[in-house]
Order: C-alpha cells, then sequence, then structure tokens
C-alpha cells in the first residue's frame, strides 16, 4: 500500500463496500479487494504490468479489474516542497473509447468467464514538479500524484458482447478500419487497436480483405 498514490487508494475506498476485505494474499498474489468469491483488482497504470497477474486469477476465480480514466484532468504545478505554483485545467478530454490503448494488452481475458471490466470516467488532478526526474518526453518533469475529484461515469463489461456498444448502430456492416473511422472520428491508430482487441476477445471476426484492408464483421 505504500507506494499506492493517491488516486489508487482513493477509488479503493469509494468502491469498497460492507464486509470487503483490503490488501488480501490469494494463490501468491496480493488482491485489493475481496468482495466475496469476487477479486476486485484497482489498476491506473498499465495493463501489461498485471496480466500475469490476472491471467493466473482468472483460471480459478471471479476477476474484476477497475480502471480509471480521466474525462477532465487538471494539471497542477508545484515545488519539489509541495507548494503549490500554478492549476490549470488541461485541455484534453478522456473518452471510453480511450480504454483500448490498455485493452490490446489483453484483450484475450474478456473471452474468459470469470473476468469483467469496470471504466470510471473520472474528473482528477494530476500534481507536476520540474525536479529534473521524470521522463524525457516530460523534459524531466515527475508526476508527483494523481488525485480524484469526481467519479463522473461508471460503465461495466461482463462479456464480449458488451463491447459492441463501440460500434455505431447504423455502421454499415462488414466494414473495414477506415469506415469506422469515418463514422466515429476516432483515430485509425485507435481503432486499429479496438478491433484488434474485439477480434481477439471474439466479438467480431476478419471475413475477407480488400487488397490491405481486413474487413470485419459481427460474431454475435
Amino acid at each position: 500500500m505504500m507506494n499506492e498514490n493517491s488516486l489508487h487508494s482513493t477509488i479503493k475506498e469509494l468502491y469498497a463496500l460492507p464486509n470487503d476485505k483490503f490488501e488480501v494474499r490469494i494463490d501468491g498474489f496480493i488482491i485489493d479487494i475481496l468482495r466475496g468469491d469476487l477479486l476486485i483488482e484497482v489498476q491506473t497504470k498499465s495493463f501489461r504490468a498485471i496480466k500475469g497477474k490476472l491471467s493466473s486469477l482468472v483460471e480459478s476465480h471471479q476477476v474484476r479489474l477497475v480502471y480509471p480514466i480521466p474525462e477532465r484532468k487538471w494539471i497542477v504545478r508545484i515545488t519539489e516542497l509541495g507548494e503549490l505554483i500554478t492549476r490549470r485545467r488541461s485541455p484534453r478530454k478522456g473518452r471510453l473509447v480511450d480504454l483500448f490503448y490498455e485493452l490490446v494488452s489483453i484483450p484475450d481475458l474478456i473471452a474468459k468467464e470469470g473476468f469483467s471490466l469496470e471504466v470510471l470516467m473520472i474528473e482528477e488532478e494530476e500534481m507536476r514538479c520540474s525536479d529534473g526526474k521524470g521522463s524525457w518526453r516530460r523534459k524531466g518533469v515527475s508526476i508527483k500524484d494523481r488525485r480524484l475529484i469526481d467519479v463522473m461515469d461508471r460503465v461495466l463489461f461482463r462479456n464480449k458482447v458488451d463491447f459492441l456498444r463501440f460500434l455505431p448502430s447504423d455502421l454499415k456492416r462488414p466494414f473495414t478500419n477506415r469506415s469506422l473511422v469515418d463514422q466515429t472520428g476516432v483515430s485509425i491508430n485507435l481503432t486499429r487497436k479496438m478491433t484488434y482487441c474485439l477480434r481477439k476477445m471474439g466479438a467480431i471476426k476478419g471475413v475477407r480483405k480488400n487488397g490491405r484492408e481486413l474487413i470485419f464483421t459481427d460474431l454475435t
């Protein structure tokens, strides 16, 4: 628990129900929340980091992964002593479809009967410090903490059928990545991740190719 950021620990507290147990060791792994027979894991970072853990546990347990996506974010710059410098709203707005940036690491788990995924659309603060210790992409700026402000929506995915919500109801079948981009406005990079995940979980299948472009249809 000492390695948790504020976002992770606050979500655990908000998500918990009476009689839940915290930080329970099961099959050699520490589980965030134990709710009867359900194992609940809160993940605020990469799914790749817990792929092995989830894959192992879901073979003999009911497992739910809880993942927050910041629909609204505030960037808070602080000194190395933690003093406030500035606070501004990030122009970037998170979307439910952003889930596929991480889901691409574990799409096969969706096909497992005991696995479910709940996405929390949140408002958060990200605490940053120009201490020279952060990523080169951020020019040395460190992310010191993430803090939950509000949970704006919750979306539970119990099986592969639930993921078909990402395909517009008026999308003409069969379809391609390009036709999906044209109708949703999602980038081609993210759309490819989406269709890859939907194929791996068994929600859609590739039926043929048009040149180098794969053509998909629903499996359900």
